[in-house]
């Protein structure tokens, strides 16, 4: 495992932060309704291996209705709406977590975003542990 620190922003910058991270380690993606509108790709992290964030207050968040609060909040800047990260609580995966959108990183290059294992999830069947049948929109 490599961990590297990487820095992330918001397209204004008013949010800005720096995460730990083994891109090599592989990402992910889902095709729950939210996931797939949002085109969501993501690395889940411990969260102390975000180390650091500017304009927390700019944040705001989402969560989808009648789901429990620590399935978790998406998380986006409330000046420009770019997705930075989500934050949660699942037993499944370990406890807290927190959801790092891939494309908000500003450092990372396309070689390092692709090093790693892509895994995909059925969050529409509730079946996150297994890929859906069709990932090619995803």
């Amino acid at each position: 495992m490599a961990l590297k620190t990487y820095k992330g922003s918001c397209h204004c910058g008013k949010v800005q932060f720096e995460v730990e991270l083994d891109l090599a380690a592989g990402s992910g993606k889902c095709n729950c309704t939210y996931c797939t509108k949002s085109r969501n790709w993501s690395v889940l992290i411990k969260p102390e291996a975000l180390c650091k964030t500017v304009g927390e207050s700019e944040l705001t968040g989402y969560m989808a209705a009648g789901r429990p609060e620590e399935y978790g909040k998406h998380l986006f800047c409330k000046h420009c709406g770019v997705h930075t990260f989500s934050r949660g609580h699942l037993e499944q995966i370990g406890g807290d977590y927190v959801s790092v959108q891939l494309s908000s990183l500003d450092d990372a290059s396309i070689d390092e975003l692709v090093s790693g294992p892509m895994r995909y999830a059925d969050g529409r069947n509730n079946n996150w542990m297994n890929p859906p049948a069709d990932t090619r929109n995803l």
